[in-house]
């Protein structure tokens, strides 16, 4: 990567990244690894923001399962919401989080149960 690509960009908003396919994230259909441009492949010495049209369609092979580039589809941005569009508006809105939101839900609440069952052996 030359010295000019390395200069950092100007921040995009969330609709100018969705447009952006070179901010997309590609799926692997055959194992489900996501190559997400933003953190690269540190396994095959692919250097973060790297976009997945850069990659060399003959030698990269997916880290996991190595298949080819072709087994890829395009999932689009990390800000997108994860599911099928007809599914987005059911679920109480828990379905338009993105991937990441899903996790703090989750995790979160796991922690805030814990720390409950926790504070029970504060009773006497």
């Amino acid at each position: 990567m030359s010295a000019e690509a390395k200069v950092r960009a100007p921040e995009k908003t969330l609709a100018e990244q969705a447009s952006d396919p070179l901010t997309h994230r590609f799926e692997c259909r055959s194992c489900g690894f996501v190559y997400d441009p933003e953190e690269g492949v540190k396994k095959l010495r692919i250097e973060s923001g790297t976009a997945f049209q850069q990659l060399d369609a003959y030698s990269f092979r997916c880290p996991v399962c190595r298949s080819r580039v072709g087994a890829f589809r395009d999932i689009g941005p990390r800000s997108k919401a994860s599911g099928f569009e007809e599914n987005l508006d059911f679920g109480l809105g828990v379905n338009r989080l993105t991937p990441g939101q899903k996790n703090v839900l989750i995790f979160g609440s796991l922690a805030l149960g814990f720390a409950f069952f926790l504070s029970l052996y504060s009773l006497r």
